[in-house]
């Protein structure tokens, strides 16, 4: 209900995950399941430079969950910075390029320069929990003006535990906006 991952038992409403701390987001949704067959193709994505691949990924994104996208009004979608350093090595922010996909067509403004990654953090896939939220901790930075921003959607390329999407929510909470969704390429279980 609240992340969206898919459990193994139905009649619960909440992943471990969710069922354990508060986060800082609404609520949010991801097209596929993390598995083997999409870890290849997010690697492939970010790493090897298939920046098509965001086209795929933004329609099934708007083909899974554009009616609910809109339902939540948001006046911008943000995606998820990644740091400079991260930047000029790779070239490309991935959830930017999905970001604009998905503000193209529906015509949601895509704010790149209100949230910044001021600090370089270690990659997340095998930290544990609790690593992941030290790792974080101020890595968020807002510029510009969030403030005028009433709802907005984060846009990322993998959810496990939320803490990327805590810590980004949490510093654009801080900064005045009131509503803070996310969509995810990839999302983890809830087992």
């Amino acid at each position: 209900m609240k992340c969206g991952k898919p459990l193994s038992e139905t009649e619960t409403e909440y992943c471990p995950d969710c069922m354990r701390r508060e986060h800082g987001f609404e609520k949010g949704r991801a097209a596929f399941v993390y598995d083997q067959l999409m870890r290849a193709s997010i690697s492939r994505f970010k790493y090897h430079n298939r920046r098509e691949y965001a086209d795929f990924y933004a329609e099934e994104l708007l083909r899974r969950f554009g009616r609910t996208l809109r339902s939540w009004q948001p006046d911008a979608l943000i995606p998820v910075p990644i740091h400079k350093s991260r930047m000029r090595k790779r070239g490309f922010n991935q959830a930017a390029l999905v970001a604009d996909r998905i503000g193209e067509r529906l015509g949601i403004p895509v704010e790149k320069e209100v949230l910044l990654r001021v600090k370089k953090t270690k990659p997340q896939k095998n930290l544990s929990d609790a690593g992941r939220r030290e790792n974080l901790k101020n890595a968020f930075q807002v510029c510009g003006n969030a403030v005028k921003l009433k709802r907005a959607v984060l846009i990322d390329d993998i959810y496990t535990t939320g803490s990327t999407l805590d810590a980004a929510a949490a510093v654009l909470r801080e900064a005045g906006v009131e509503k803070v969704y996310f969509l995810s390429i990839c999302i983890g279980r809830g087992f």
